[in-house]
């Protein structure tokens, strides 16, 4: 356990103490929403569409202990200049004290499947040692000190289980630099999420790369197989490379792959140091990727392939809005997928909801949101998504401004709402007992939050 006092962190940040009367109070992990309190914990007063240094006193009275701010708000607090650059000499000195505690670190990238492989981590890893992991997709430069910050706030933390996300080249140089040394780097596919940003395919390998060139020697890369762009980052690491994927080259593969009643994968994982079946209760063939990462990671860090098979068909979607699975009182199954989408991730959506419902005659229903960060592909990818939903003969709904159009348009025909009080009045009226209805859409497409109304209205109309 590695908890800085209020005097410490106001010495590492050359910050002044306000409003503290007790400079040797410990402080716990680091939190920036007022509303999810950390008891125990220093709340950081970010700028952004909202001043958090509002909202100190509410954090504070909540449980925080302190407040880590630019100026004093009348409640304890750690006054320094600019709380951004305190916050990464915070965060660098618990990743040193956790590298001196011998904490071994997984870091997981990749275009799709970064946060459903991070919560299968966090479901092995313990197997072998208590594990800390990034919550919900805390991904970013804010996420990672925070993550950090639970993990040394751990009295024990054997494995480090973080998720980093990349809108540009140079972001995973600056995320590793503040982590501890890597233990295993995992890369797991390289897609069109954020091509608006990055430019090209191409761009988005050049920063996904960055992962594994901060393994040091003696670290784990694990990558695709599959994906002829991760697969040629084993050319820019210093670790050994474990390669997993579907096809008879990886050293962890999965071959016998068949979905059951439920659209949830099972197969025969087969690694150099033996093979066992595993059944996921997971939605989605394209989900035996992600299982194979988690299981090439496992491996890599010495589980035997019976404890990494029974993990993994033992393991539960975590995080909200991740193939969560909800049944109504009237046979309406609702699939909240709506946590995040790219064009590949709501294929694959689309797949698993035509795997589910065909076998057992239901119909199913995707009501699908924007997909954004798309650029000038943006019309494209939205039309093909359509036309895809049209081949699997999906019944659409499409919910948002000018994006639902062009799904429309993609279709030939859909259902359209405006907005999501009127997406849920129109699946009253168009969804019938015994419906299967996947919500998939990015996030500020607002998807989520329709799907647990939708799932919470009753019986269909």
């Amino acid at each position: 356990m590695t908890l800085l006092t209020l005097a410490e962190i106001a010495a590492l940040t050359e910050g002044n103490l306000h409003d503290a009367p007790d400079p040797q109070r410990t402080v716990g992990p680091f939190q920036f929403d007022s509303r999810r309190p950390e008891p125990g914990g220093l709340f950081l007063c970010l700028r952004g569409v909202r001043d958090g240094h509002q909202y100190a006193p509410e954090a504070v009275r909540s449980g925080a202990v302190a407040a880590l701010a630019e100026h004093p708000v009348g409640v304890p607090a750690v006054v320094v200049p600019d709380v951004g650059a305190a916050l990464r000499t915070l965060t660098l000195a618990l990743s040193g004290s956790l590298a001196q505690r011998g904490v071994r670190t997984v870091a997981v990238t990749g275009s799709a499947g970064k946060t459903s492989t991070k919560d299968l981590l966090a479901q092995l890893l313990p197997v072998l040692g208590p594990t800390t992991s990034t919550a919900g997709n805390f991904n970013n430069e804010l996420g990672l000190p925070v993550t950090l910050s639970r993990a040394a706030a751990e009295p024990v933390c054997d494995f480090l289980v973080l998720e980093m996300g990349a809108r540009g080249v140079g972001h995973l140089r600056d995320l590793t630099a503040m982590a501890p040394p890597l233990d295993v780097a995992v890369v797991l596919n390289v897609g069109t999420a954020h091509v608006g940003e990055f430019g090209s395919k191409e761009q988005i390998a050049q920063a996904k790369g960055e992962l594994v060139e901060a393994l040091p020697a003696g670290g784990w890369a694990v990558l695709n197989a599959d994906d002829p762009l991760v697969a040629g980052m084993a050319a820019r690491t210093r670790g050994e490379v474990v390669w997993f994927g579907r096809g008879p080259s990886a050293e962890v593969r999965a071959e016998d792959v068949r979905l059951d009643a439920h659209g949830q994968p099972g197969f025969v994982l087969h690694t150099l140091a033996g093979s066992a079946r595993v059944q996921l209760r997971l939605l989605g063939e394209h989900q035996v990727h992600n299982a194979l990462a988690a299981a090439a990671t496992a491996t890599a860090l010495g589980m035997t392939p019976e404890q990494t098979a029974h993990a993994l068909s033992t393991a539960e979607p975590i995080t909200a809005g991740r193939g969560q699975r909800i049944e109504r009182a009237d046979g309406i199954t609702v699939i909240n997928d709506a946590y995040n989408a790219n064009p590949e991730s709501v294929l694959a959506a689309l797949n698993a909801l035509a795997a589910v419902a065909r076998p057992t005659g239901r119909r199913p229903v995707a009501v699908l949101g924007a997909m954004l960060e798309r650029g000038d592909a943006a019309p494209q990818a939205h039309t093909q998504v359509g036309a895809r939903a049209a081949e699997l003969r999906v019944l659409l709904v499409a919910v948002g401004g000018k994006e639902a159009r062009w799904l429309a348009d993609g279709a030939g025909h859909a259902h359209v709402a405006d907005t999501a009080d009127q997406a849920l009045i129109l699946l009253g009226e168009v969804t019938a007992p015994g419906d299967v209805v996947l919500f998939k859409g990015s996030r500020d497409a607002g998807l989520q939050g329709l799907s647990l109304r939708f799932a919470a209205a009753g019986p269909a109309s």
